[in-house]
Formats: structure tokens, sequence, C-alpha cells
């Protein structure tokens, strides 16, 4: 919380104290009110050193230039001394190219999928690298190096339509051009898709594209002082792709540990397939990154690294890290496992208690089967036994959850236990509770209006009252009488949703409008995050490895 206030902070006065700052008067007078593209200007920083900056308009341009260079130079490379015949052979080459390096990406990304499905058949549980994020690089970087080796490894001798005795060149020289161009291609036309679909983060294969040529340029001049030696010339290919590498591995590696931190908060999606998702997301961004840092060297470097003995290397060091991974317990105290306990009361008027219970879920691919299974102590105080399962539990709704709204929509296989209600009853006087105020009113168009107030009772520390109205509503006193988008959750009817925060205790005062004299069915959820001792003491017992979020719900259903 600190450092999100100090960037906050740092973030105002920045922009408080910009030179750039300007009144509406003068805006409309610089004629920027309309006429600017910063809105959708390229901006990034490179290491953490310094920030690029760029206009819409200077993208537009710069942007374009690679896929045009693409275009161009089968023609500027051989319309000269070998004719037209020769230059459609070369771009039909660069194509082919093109395809073999996608291919590759391709292959970098579905290898680590099917290694993390493959995983995950073979183990108990899964997310293991989520709180250890080396597991993710150890078991998907060296099998989706494998992938994007595949091509090379296969096409050994490249497809040449060229006639090589009419260039006077040799294959060799041919095959690599035709693989640089190619993979220059595949991100040049990357580049262009990010220009055209209106996106910004097409800087990210525009560097790699002109590190690409600025590579080339000095491993042709390379071979034209030093002749081909394959390991000088190499070096002289990758030392222009240093600055691009080193910034690639740097966002790459960022953005997998940032998705790695929010995978323990996406949701514990349904069966079957649910528990495979987060590694197999995990596993898709790692290729994408590997394939992406490792794709520029592929041209020139991939003779070096599809050796037999390097890819048997990078299939033992997978199967190794697999076999490691188990052994590693997927969180820890700093990477917590999330879980929601709710104390749910069933309530029927401001003073009556109808049923109590514990409701548990989590908000990630490891089920509370999993969560009961490693804490022995929780499951002692539920009374959970050895034989206990999904099958066995009785199981809670999206609707229990309903003062999470709209997270509750994250849930599933939640589950529920028995709990008391004569603490409850000896803490607070009332419960909330709603009620008319008003004798209801009819229109001449045949709708009615109900006049409501909601009570919040005595309730102690009130974060948020959930309104989950049902019926032929036509319109309310909220938000300036405008309905939102009704909302569907587990098969249940169309219903309008509503969250009001307030003072404990301070009453809503409000109205309903209904199209017809049917009922209009109002679910009130509250969330109280006071705690009885009993469900003090039931929290206390959660292992260090879980981070609980634990409160009280009163739940009651009205008809009008």
């Amino acid at each position: 919380m600190q450092a999100r206030g100090d960037n906050l902070y740092s973030a105002v006065k920045a922009f408080a104290e910009s030179a750039k700052l300007r009144n509406a008067h003068q805006r409309e007078s610089l004629g920027v009110s309309n006429g600017s593209d910063d809105g959708q200007a390229v901006f990034f920083d490179y290491l953490a050193w310094f920030m690029i900056f760029y206009s819409r308009r200077i993208a537009m341009a710069l942007h374009s230039i690679p896929v045009i260079i693409f275009l161009v130079m089968p023609f500027f490379s051989r319309f000269l001394y070998s004719g037209l015949w020769c230059c459609f052979a070369t771009f039909y080459d660069f194509v082919k190219g093109m395809i073999l390096h996608t291919t590759g990406i391709m292959l970098a990304i579905i290898f680590p999928v099917l290694f993390s499905i493959l995983r995950l058949l073979v183990s108990s549980y899964g997310m293991n690298w989520f709180a250890n994020p080396f597991l993710a690089f150890m078991m998907f970087i060296p099998i989706s190096l494998v992938g994007l080796l595949i091509p090379r490894t296969v096409f050994h001798g490249f497809p040449l339509s060229q006639n090589v005795s009419v260039l006077k060149v040799p294959k060799e020289a041919l095959s690599d051009e035709a693989r640089f161009w190619g993979a220059f291609g595949f991100y040049a036309s990357v580049t262009l898709a990010y220009l055209l679909a209106g996106l910004s983060g097409g800087f990210l294969t525009f560097f790699t594209s002109a590190s690409m040529l600025l590579a080339w340029i000095s491993f042709c001049l390379s071979i034209k002082f030093s002749g081909r030696q394959l390991a000088r010339s190499s070096v002289f290919y990758v030392i222009p792709l240093i600055p691009c590498l080193t910034y690639s591995v740097y966002f790459g590696g960022f953005l997998v540990q940032f998705l790695i931190e929010k995978m323990g908060m996406m949701g514990s999606l349904p069966p079957p397939y649910g528990n495979y998702v987060p590694d197999i997301v995990v596993a898709a961004i790692v290729g994408v990154v590997t394939g992406w840092c490792m794709g520029p060297l592929m041209p020139i470097c991939g003779k070096w690294l599809a050796r037999s003995s390097i890819l048997q290397f990078l299939l033992h060091f997978s199967v190794i890290a697999l076999a490691l991974s188990s052994q590693f317990f997927p969180y820890s105290r700093d990477a917590p496992k999330r879980v929601v306990f709710q104390h749910t009361f069933l309530t029927a008027d401001a003073n009556q208690i109808v049923d109590s219970s514990y409701d548990f879920s989590v908000v990630d691919s490891n089920s509370l089967l999993f969560l009961f299974k490693y804490a022995p102590e929780l499951a002692k105080e539920l009374n959970i036994g050895p034989e206990f399962s999904f099958e066995t539990a009785k199981m809670s709704n999206q609707r229990t959850f309903l003062t999470l709204f709209p997270v509750n929509f994250l849930f599933s296989r939640s589950m529920q236990f028995p709990a008391r209600s004569d603490e409850i009853l000896k803490q607070y006087r009332q419960f909330p509770h709603l009620y008319t105020n008003k004798p209801q009113t009819m229109s001449s168009d045949g709708s009615r209006r109900v006049y409501l107030e909601l009570s919040l009772g005595s309730l102690k520390e009130v974060w948020v009252a959930v309104l989950n109205i049902t019926g032929p509503l036509s319109s309310w006193s909220f938000a300036d009488t405008k309905l939102p988008v009704p909302e569907t959750a587990e098969g249940g009817p169309p219903s309008y949703i509503c969250r009001l925060t307030g003072s404990s205790h301070e009453k809503w005062n409000f109205w309903l409008e209904g199209r017809n004299v049917e009922d209009i069915r109002v679910d009130v959820a509250v969330l109280d995050q006071n705690l009885v001792e009993e469900a003090k003491k039931l929290k206390s017992v959660f292992p260090e490895w879980t981070d609980v979020t634990a409160y009280s719900s009163f739940l009651s259903t009205y008809v009008f």
C-alpha cells in the first residue's frame, strides 16, 4: 500500500507540475482539444532508464516501414541482376521462411502447453510455480526451445525455389537469407497487425524488426570482409541484437511474473478442465516470451542450436524439471492461497434467524479438497473425515455469496457446513430487513410503484449491502432511474443488482416500479466485517500459507 501511495503521489505531482498542463481555454486556442492524436500515442520505458514516446501519427509511418522493406527487398536484391522471375522466386523463399518461423513460434507455445497437461495428469495438484516462479521457467523454457527448433531440425536444408546455378551464390547463403527475411517478415507482419488494430503494443515487434535489420547488415559486412566464418559471423549477428534481447528478457520476465501472481486470483473454474487452465495459461505465456526472446536468433544461430545433442539435453532437462516440480508446495506466506470464509445467516425479519452456516470458496484452480487435505486442523474443526468428497459435501451456489458481487462469479464448487446461530442473537438486537414505508401506487399504464425502506439493523461494521431484484422491473430510484444490464447466475432468472454503501445506522429509502401486477422479489445481502467468537476461532486454525477473507453475511428474501 505504501508503494502504491508513493507511485500515485509521484504521478499526480508530475501531472500537476507538467509544463504541458493547460486549461480548457488554452486547449481550445491551441487546437489540441480535437486535433491531437496523443490519446493513442506509443510510449514505453527501456529497462527503467528512460522513456520513449511518439505520437500515433509517427507510429503510423514508423511501424509501416518493416513490412514495406520485407515486400521490396526481393525485388531490390534481385531485379537488376537476375530479372523478374528470380524476384518472385526470392519472395516465395522469403514467404516459406516466414511460414517456417511462424511454425516454430507456434510449436514454442504448443509444446509447453502439452507438457503442462502431461504434468497435471501425473500430479495431484497444479500451480506448483505459484510460490516458486522459477519452476515455470525451468519447466517450460527448455521444452519451448525444443518446439522452436523443430522446424530447423526437420528442414535442415531449406527448400529453395531460387536457382543456385543462375545466381552463382552458395546454397547456404541463400538459405540463411530466406530464413532471416522470413523471420523479419513475421515480426513486420505482427507490427502491421498491431497498427491496423489500433493498438500501441506494436513497438515490441518494431524494436525487434529494427534490431534484426541492423544485425543482418552487421552479418553481411562480416562475411564480406572476413569470409563465411560461421562462429565469427554469428557473433557479429548477435552483437547488434543485444539491446533488443535484453529488453525482451526484461519485459518478458516481468510479464510472466505478473501473470503468475494473478493466477492465484483468477477464479475457481468448474471441472473437468478448470484445473488445467492456470498451468496452460502460464505455459503458453512462457512459450510466447521464449519465442519472442529467442526468435530473432534462429535464422543464423539456429544451425548451432538445432543439434541432436542440444535437443536431447533440453528434453532431458524438461523431464527432470517435471519430476522436481512435484516436490514443491504451491503456496507460501508470501504467495498464499486465497480463501473466502463466509459466516452466513438467513433471516426472516428484524430479529429471527432461520438458518446459519459456514460457506467456503477459493479463487484458484486447487479446490477446497486440496485445502482440507493439507490443513488437517481445519478439517478436524469442521468434522471432515477421510471419505469426504464433493459428492458427499453440501454445496453452496453463487447467490450465497451475493454480498461479494461481482466477485462471486469467480466461485465454483463452494462448500457449506452447519454452524450455530445462538451467539449472533446475543450480539445484535436487530438484523437487516426490508419493509414498505408507503402504500404502493398504480399508474394509468398499469405499472405499479412500491416504496421501500432498508434498515441495516444494529450491525457493527457494515461494508456493503446488495439488492438482487427479480421480476418485471421497469424502473427504480437508483442511478438516475436507469436500469443496468440484467445479470444471470447459474441458470437463474435475469435480475437487477444494486450495491449500497454507507454508515450502519443509516436507512435507505427507495422505490421500485414494475410493468404489471406480478410479484417483485428482492434478495437482500449485507456484509458485516464483524465475526462471532466461534467464527474467529475457526479462522485461527487456517494454515499460514492461506490468506483468509472472513466476514458475516446476512441474507433475506422479500416479495412485493
